[in-house]
């Protein structure tokens, strides 16, 4: 199906005139990111509150960055799925929103806003300086703040004013980068879920609940999107085929 066509096909669809309101899509992304937000806070009441609300927030925001990655793919597997893709939007835009609220917890409420903290130094008293002693901590860290710098570039540019002055070509090219995001937000997740709290100078805690959902979830990704490659794959070369 051609693009035209194809965007044809979508907009006949009576569930499009619903989506295709830019506040009906905003109010049910909110509406799921709160309930996702209080199932997670309700699911870890035994954590500490500053911890419950950190991951809380972090691991929804990841979420709704991994929806808005499947539903591309999902749109070329199951043309159906089509009627989604106008969620991609209000998704990343509120995943940013809540990758920010989870950096806002973490500088208040882990590093006492000590920003030396936050890239793994702590102040020695007897050498009267910082040191560095949680070097996985500051790569960490530091992938996640220009995971949320980059988030907010595309958050801030999703919208048709930014697509009317940036050009297509441009927007589309500033937008193709939420790959980029979705992986520092996997590689940032991941240590918080599987390293940091393995030190051996700690107390180690109770292994964090969504370490094996965290793996289904980029595994559902890259699943979606090996499909979708391989389909459209085939129907090039069958094209091709044909016409030669």
């Amino acid at each position: 199906m051609k693009s035209s066509s194809r965007k044809k096909a979508v907009r006949s669809n009576p569930k499009y005139h619903l989506l295709a309101s830019w506040w009906a899509r905003h109010l049910l992304v909110i509406a799921i990111g709160v309930a996702g937000t209080w199932l997670f806070l309700y699911s870890r009441i035994e954590w500490s509150p500053m911890h419950r609300w950190n991951r809380a927030v972090g691991d929804m925001s990841i979420i709704l960055v991994a929806a808005a990655m499947s539903l591309g793919p999902l749109s070329r597997i199951w043309r159906s799925t089509a009627t989604l893709l106008p969620f991609r939007r209000e998704l990343g835009i509120y995943a940013v929103l809540l990758a920010f609220l989870h950096a806002t917890i973490i500088l208040i409420g882990w590093v006492n806003l000590d920003l030396m903290r936050l890239v793994g130094f702590e102040f020695h008293p007897g050498l009267q300086k910082y040191v560095m002693v949680q070097h996985g901590f500051a790569i960490a860290n530091l992938i996640g703040v220009l995971a949320l710098l980059y988030g907010l570039i595309l958050a801030a540019t999703s919208n048709d004013r930014s697509l009317r002055w940036l050009g297509n070509s441009v927007w589309k090219f500033v937008q193709r980068g939420t790959y980029v995001l979705w992986w520092l937000s996997v590689v940032h997740t991941g240590y918080f879920l599987y390293l940091h709290f393995l030190d051996f100078h700690r107390a180690i805690p109770e292994p964090n609940w969504f370490q094996w959902p965290f793996v289904g979830l980029v595994g559902a990704v890259l699943t979606f999107q090996f499909v979708a490659s391989s389909a459209t794959l085939y129907k090039v070369r069958r094209r091709e085929s044909a016409a030669s």
